[in-house]
């Protein structure tokens, strides 16, 4: 209602149904129908995109800090559009979602393949850093031998803006959304067993180097198109992960898929209303509001994800390591019926299980006798 209703011209929430059912020929309905409620939806659909996007890259790398900024697809595909642009060529609108795949394609393929194909998470995500430096390099050369105008348009893109959008730019996305949701649908399964290692998934039948290439080829398709319209929407894809992650612990990748798509449109929508009236008349970038309150909102997710874990792992009775507990691994605990129960020690069974059976009748267990000894042999 806030992104519908407030701006210039004011629209009042109960004019706002009848703007855009009745078609308004006034003012008001003019700049709801054909201006708020396309970037509204653009913002909707590009969140989504890119949340999507952001768990599937994290689930395939078991990375949580795996991003596609941090992976060259943003910046690939940013330079994809923005090199014809200064290069002053001129190409119809409909081929920008073309080139900013190819340059997504080109960022993510060159990360993998500087990375020995994807065999080890972190030395893709290391080398992805390196890889979207390498092209963040590039854009600067191009706005360097960019024009005055040019310089701004593209310093506006990189930034992620969705000014001036309208219904043709929505309906740019429909033919690759309907590509891309069935892989999503299909992908969402093997992720689960992505996230239990490569050794482990292959054991299960899944090819972790194939699956992760088709993880990245399925971000390429969620991000190339969003970022030819909006440009990079920067940290989406980190931020909404966490978000479905911290209000769902106990889920899995197939659960978090669909909430990650929904936290990131809401993201996206709650970032562009201040970027709208904050520094009004003028507008700035919404994905400048996104970075500026999506990475520390991230890291502040993760650090209470990690110490929520292992309460979360007691309360639905799943064994508790060390680690998450704080406690050791080894000692009394109480059964349901409220007795108390030894856990061994670290070494007892295994003498036990050593002494001859004739000392200690047919289960090889050994009878306590009275005094300290027998409590400590007991114990």
């Amino acid at each position: 209602m806030c992104a519908l209703s407030l701006g210039t011209p004011y629209v009042p929430p109960h004019r706002l149904l009848a703007s855009v059912l009745d078609g308004d020929t006034t003012l008001a309905g003019i700049v709801v129908t054909e201006l708020r409620v396309p970037r509204l939806v653009l913002a909707l659909i590009a969140g989504a995109c890119l949340g999507a996007a952001g768990l599937v890259l994290q689930e395939a790398l078991r990375n949580p800090l795996a991003v596609p900024e941090m992976l060259g697809v943003s910046s690939g595909a940013a330079l994809g559009v923005a090199a014809p642009l200064v290069l002053t060529l001129s190409l119809p609108a409909a081929v920008q979602p073309l080139l900013a795949i190819g340059g997504a394609a080109l960022g993510g393929g060159l990360t993998l393949l500087a990375a020995g194909l994807g065999r080890s998470p972190s030395a893709v995500l290391l080398t992805g850093a390196a890889v979207a430096a390498a092209l963040q390099a590039a854009l600067l050369v191009l706005m360097v031998m960019a024009d005055q105008l040019d310089l701004q348009l593209i310093y506006r893109y990189l930034l992620g803006s969705l000014s001036a959008r309208t219904w043709d730019d929505v309906t740019g996305l429909w033919p690759w959304l309907l590509v891309a949701v069935p892989a999503l649908v299909l992908c969402a399964p093997v992720l689960s067993v992505m996230r239990l290692g490569d050794e482990d998934a292959e054991a299960l039948g899944v090819r972790a180097q194939r699956a992760r290439l088709a993880a990245l080829a399925i971000a390429v398709v969620l991000i190339a198109p969003v970022t030819a319209v909006c440009g990079p929407v920067a940290w989406v894809g980190f931020l909404a992960p966490h978000l479905a992650r911290w209000f769902n612990p106990t889920a899995g990748a197939v659960r978090w898929l669909p909430w990650s798509a929904a936290w990131g449109a809401v993201v996206v929508v709650v970032a562009d209303v201040p970027a709208r009236l904050a520094l009004a008349p003028v507008e700035t970038p919404a994905g400048a509001w996104t970075a500026l309150l999506g990475v520390p909102a991230g890291v502040a997710l993760m650090r209470s994800g990690g110490r929520g874990r292992g309460h979360g792992r007691a309360a639905r009775g799943q064994p508790v390591t060390p680690t998450d507990a704080r406690e050791p691994l080894y000692g009394s605990r109480r059964t349901a019926s409220g007795t108390a129960d030894e856990f061994p020690r670290a070494g007892t069974c295994t003498e036990a299980r050593g002494r001859e059976p004739g000392h200690g009748g047919p289960s090889g267990a050994v009878p306590p006798a009275s005094g300290t000894a027998g409590t400590e042999d007991a114990r």
